[in-house]
């Protein structure tokens, strides 16, 4: 039987990732799954934004994204769970992040998704800027943010 650790595929990348490959990879590996939900986020085209960049601190990044890897399995029954985020400069429509749940029953993949990525929005170990007319512009997380990831301090596990 796989153990907790063996269901999820947490990866913290510095260079371009192929979001489609890497979902059916991860698709194909869940065969007891009942349902697989997936988000991906990418650098939008917005307001005239050139680029994008994410820094970070390694030796505190992957360890707070392997936590919430074993958070979000403790919450939900899942078969399996793949987070996948980029550092590093972006460009429009190139991806940065790439969220997939398995479950038996599809609340349970939608729900742990959806939990993963109001904290990986709220609570990330990232530094963001974007780039617009030339110039580096910091971003914070915006009030939404902070409301979404609230709603689940309410909840108790489905």
């Amino acid at each position: 039987m796989d153990t907790p650790a063996q269901r999820s595929d947490v990866r913290l990348l510095d260079a371009p990732f192929d979001a489609a490959a890497t979902l059916a990879g991860f698709t194909s590996a869940q065969a007891a799954a009942g349902g697989i939900v997936s988000f991906l986020g990418q650098v939008r085209l917005d307001e005239g934004v050139e680029a994008l960049e994410l820094r970070h601190y390694e030796p505190l990044t992957r360890p707070a994204m392997e936590d919430l890897a074993a958070q979000v399995r403790a919450r939900w029954a899942l078969e399996g769970l793949l987070i996948v985020h980029r550092s590093g400069e972006m460009a429009p429509g190139e991806p940065i992040v790439l969220v997939a749940a398995a479950a038996r029953h599809r609340r349970d993949a939608f729900a742990a998704a959806d939990f993963t990525m109001d904290h990986l929005k709220s609570e990330s170990w990232f530094w963001k800027r974007e780039k617009v007319g030339g110039t580096w512009r910091w971003v914070e997380p915006r009030a939404q943010d902070f409301t979404d990831i609230a709603r689940w301090q309410a909840k108790a596990p489905a």
